[in-house]
């Protein structure tokens, strides 16, 4: 009976991996004729981004698509997102793919003929708006592995949810916004999501590589603000007040011997940077208060709450010993974004089997935050970086994400529709019911 029962798991099993390999052969066939609309649809979205919360365009285009296959579409998501839901022929999980939509205020310096002209009003001031952060690809790839799957869909053992996420770079102050809305709003049900994957494509990895980690992938991002109070006095005669701008250095100072003498470093990295500081209007006037803006990055909740508590320390101590008084606030931002490491470990012979073993490698946890990360909170997730820089160039010399110069290799594209398709294929048909 045991060998009866064997040879038809056997049997079972040839039988599925051969379906599924033949669904992977369309997949590649449909890949390279889709090519030529992906890299349309990108340079679309490049030439009319759309900041956080107002992706408004962006989300008709792609809610149009979406509808243009017959899904089941929602739009208004989180203020702007879209959802498309495509039911397979047979039953099985139900597996998500999610892609970021939203630009950036960074004014386009390339000269290509889909440049971005847009401007804007952002924070009071007239920018630019650009994707300078690889979204306007993203949404492309995921319109494509919508159309593919589609096109296949009776074959699907299991159902797919399509995110197209809004403001991945943030919600306009005193908005909410991002995956953490969507999340809230119930994005991971009706039906019931299952495991969710996510790509990010990098201008500094090579062109057909991915670049991929079990466990902790990106960093958690917190905002940080500390306002020192001193006494306003004349420049000339410093000892008749207390003076906040000597303190604060002090505190900058102090705030980077956390990460180089408190923090285990050999376990995982930490940053903690001040990038703004606004005090005083005259040379010869020491101010009452200076305030410092700053942003705190880790890889590890225990290392999180440690250096968030080490902050509130050092700051507040280093003012009372001037004589000053330091509030500190610390505002949650971005948890880690975390790669569960057995289907990191199930799913990595797909990233494998689309990109070759070779181009697929394991890479350290790097310090950039994503807020995929709340999705994950909720349900599995695997996150990994699709390499799109352009060949001419080397990592050291490629224009980084978030800059005007930004710019990637767009035959990269056509690995991320059929690493993702993969993905998703392959887990149904490992959890086929």
């Amino acid at each position: 009976m045991k060998k009866i029962l064997l040879y038809l798991l056997v049997i079972g099993s040839v039988t599925t991996g051969y379906a599924n390999e033949k669904l992977k052969e369309h997949v590649d066939k449909s890949a390279n004729l889709i090519e030529p609309k992906v890299i349309e649809w990108r340079r679309h979205f490049h030439q009319f981004p759309e900041l956080s919360n107002r992706e408004f365009k962006t989300a008709e285009k792609i809610a149009e698509h979406l509808r243009s296959l017959g899904l089941n579409v929602k739009t208004g998501v989180a203020h702007t997102g879209v959802v498309g839901l495509l039911k397979g022929g047979k039953p099985g999980p139900v597996v998500a793919l999610r892609a970021d939509i939203d630009a950036l205020p960074v004014t386009e310096r390339l000269d290509l003929p889909f440049a971005s002209k847009v401007r804007t009003v952002y924070n009071g001031y007239d920018v630019g708006v650009m994707h300078a952060c690889g979204h306007d690809a993203h949404i492309a790839i995921l319109m494509g592995v919508a159309e593919i799957l589609t096109s296949t869909k009776e074959d699907l053992a299991g159902s797919v949810k399509f995110i197209f996420q809004p403001a991945e770079e943030g919600a306009p102050q005193d908005e909410e916004g991002g995956a953490e809305l969507m999340v809230k709003q119930g994005v991971l049900e009706n039906p019931k999501v299952d495991v969710i994957f996510g790509l990010h494509i990098r201008s500094i990895v090579e062109t057909g590589t991915i670049a991929y980690r079990p466990q902790s992938i990106m960093a958690s991002f917190d905002g940080l603000r500390i306002k020192v109070k001193g006494k306003q006095t004349h420049g000339s005669t410093p000892w008749t007040g207390i003076d906040p701008i000597t303190v604060s250095a002090q505190i900058i100072l102090g705030l980077q011997t956390i990460i180089s003498r408190q923090t285990e470093l050999t376990e995982e990295a930490a940053v903690i940077t001040i990038g703004s500081i606004h005090g005083g209007v005259r040379s010869n006037i020491i101010p009452e208060e200076v305030e410092l803006i700053g942003t705190i990055r880790t890889l590890n909740t225990r290392m999180q709450e440690k250096i968030h508590e080490k902050i509130r320390l050092t700051a507040t101590k280093i003012a009372e010993s001037a004589g000053a008084v330091a509030d500190v606030r610390i505002s949650t931002g971005y948890p880690v974004t975390y790669n569960d490491p057995e289907l990191t470990a199930m799913m990595l012979p797909s990233l494998q089997s689309a990109a070759g073993n070779e181009n697929v490698k394991q890479i350290k946890a790097i310090t950039g935050a994503e807020d995929f990360s709340f999705f994950q909170q909720r349900i599995p997730g695997l996150y990994f970086f699709l390499g799109g820089m352009p060949k001419d160039r080397t990592a050291e010399d490629a224009a980084p994400h978030h800059s005007p110069d930004f710019y990637i290799d767009e035959s990269s594209l056509k690995l991320g529709v059929r690493a993702l398709s993969y993905l998703a294929l392959d887990y149904m048909e490992q959890h086929e019911n």
